[in-house]
């Protein structure tokens, strides 16, 4: 069985977001641009979760 489309996205997008927001207390820049890409990630995988229900 494959994964549905999207799921991929979303759960490395949750550890992106996660490992950007460990990383503001090193270098609050950095941090915060590789939680919006974790952010980004997870939102490009939900809209692909919605649009391809499960058969």
């Amino acid at each position: 069985m494959l994964p549905r489309e999207g799921l991929i996205p979303t759960v490395l997008g949750t550890a992106v977001t996660t490992a950007g927001l460990a990383l503001r207390k090193a270098n609050p820049v950095i941090g915060w641009g590789v939680a919006g890409f974790g952010l980004a990630h997870i939102l490009l995988g939900a809209i692909d979760l919605m649009e391809h229900p499960p058969e």
